[in-house]
């Protein structure tokens, strides 16, 4: 069985890797490669696998979820400059697909133990582009 969280968070970037020039960045990325960023309102859904608590019926308690990805993600992402104030994006480009990546670095250690599995990442970076991640076991 899977259950999902959506959160969202709003979040500024620059797509650009701090070991290219300027014109090398701009070349790769465009306008998404200006130094002043621009922002998103991003959507990140989580999913879970596992099977019901035959005492309590669900799969995790949809309250610790819900807080496990509001501490471990949206209080670290939300309203913040990704390339200056979330390690790692001061050295690795914040797309959405390293975005996601991040996210499932962030979440995994938290469910270890607890009977489900983190089964994927959806990252939205607008309402028609998405990434999903599935991790190193998928």
């Amino acid at each position: 069985m899977f259950i999902t969280k959506r959160v969202e968070f709003s979040a500024s970037h620059a797509c650009r890797n701090p070991r290219l020039s300027d014109r090398e960045n701009e070349e790769l990325f465009g306008a998404a490669a200006n130094p002043h960023g621009h922002g998103h309102n991003y959507v990140l859904e989580v999913t879970l696998e596992g099977e019901p608590d035959p005492v309590t019926g669900m799969v995790l308690d949809l309250k610790k979820l819900k807080e496990l990805v509001q501490d471990e993600v949206v209080e670290k992402y939300d309203h913040r400059f990704l390339n200056f104030e979330v390690p790692p994006f001061d050295h690795v480009v914040p797309t959405p697909e390293n975005i996601a990546i991040d996210v499932w670095g962030r979440l995994k250690p938290h469910l270890a133990g607890n009977g489900v599995r983190l089964h994927g990442v959806r990252v939205y970076e607008t309402s028609d582009l998405y990434v999903d991640y599935f991790g190193e076991s998928a």
